[in-house]
């Protein structure tokens, strides 16, 4: 595969690394700088969306159940219309209903408070779930947190031996809360080569080397557009009928159903449309 194109507008755009698989062969790779495990940022959310599957197939939680039953003792004093509404699948979707981000990169260092759990679930729930997208890092925080505790031990804990070890992703590093709780909104360190084989794994729809590790149907609904939005459950959608984890200056694995590939970036960009259209017209046109 041709990546001159590409790799002509890779520097200004400071894209470190690429890397496309298709039809089970790696047919281009391109880096810029030495692999090393970076922050994926919100690529993280992908993963939580992982793990949420996983203790769905393992009967740990329900996406129809209430957060009011499901984080009884974490509630504010006041419980509005619209948080006795919300279930686990609203933490999900971005439709969550309250109207500012939380728990944002810039906003988590100057925080007073703690209990980020409790501090969520206080923030204003304004609108109804799932009428209205708002990303924010509380609903994906939350899911975390809720697997988690019904699985009683930590996010990468619980992935090691459902997901990363199958992929031969040896224990990472992931960011915590100030109480020592998995940040499943970002925060997890990859290197570009492990995270595109969390797309490979996708593009299986959750089979590894023969083994169905994921449910195919959770893949499937995970990866769908929902409502009116182009974002799955922590996955967003794209052109070609594509769905990737996106984290922020362009950490994407890109996955493409019909043209059976993925395409994964690792990068340092601050103009992420510019790159993603970069990508459609220079690479994955071409597959």
């Amino acid at each position: 595969m041709d990546l001159t194109k590409f790799t002509d507008n890779a520097a200004k755009l400071n894209v470190l690394g690429i890397r496309i698989t298709q039809n089970d062969k790696l047919i281009a790779t391109w880096q810029s700088d030495y692999e090393c495990r970076r922050n994926v940022y919100s690529a993280a959310k992908s993963f939580t969306s992982c793990a949420v599957g996983f203790a769905l197939q393992e009967g740990l939680l329900s996406l129809d159940e209430k957060l009011t039953d499901a984080f009884p003792n974490d509630l504010p004093g006041h419980i509005s219309e619209n948080l006795q509404k919300a279930t686990v699948r609203d933490l999900l979707t971005m439709c969550l209903g309250q109207e500012h981000p939380a728990l944002m990169g810039d906003q988590r260092p100057l925080y007073e408070e703690d209990d980020w759990i409790r501090m969520s679930l206080a923030l204003p729930f304004v609108h109804e779930p799932g009428t209205r997208f708002v990303y924010n890092n509380a609903g994906p925080y939350l899911a975390g947190i809720l697997v988690q505790r019904r699985s009683g031990c930590n996010l990468v804990s619980y992935l090691t031996p459902r997901l990363f070890s199958h992929l031969g992703i040896k224990r990472p590093t992931w960011e915590t809360d100030p109480l020592g709780n998995t940040f499943g909104a970002g925060g997890l360190f990859l290197t570009l080569t492990e995270l595109h084989k969390f797309g490979l794994f996708y593009l299986n729809k959750g089979k590894w080397n023969g083994k169905q590790l994921l449910n195919e149907k959770w893949v499937e609904e995970s990866t769908k557009p929902q409502g009116n939005t182009s974002y799955g459950y922590l996955f967003w959608r794209g052109e070609y009928n594509s769905y990737r984890a996106d984290g922020k200056y362009s950490q994407l694995s890109i996955v493409l159903p019909d043209q059976n590939a993925v395409v994964s970036v690792v990068a340092e960009c601050r103009k992420g449309e510019e790159l993603m259209r970069t990508l459609y017209d220079d690479v994955i046109s071409q597959l």
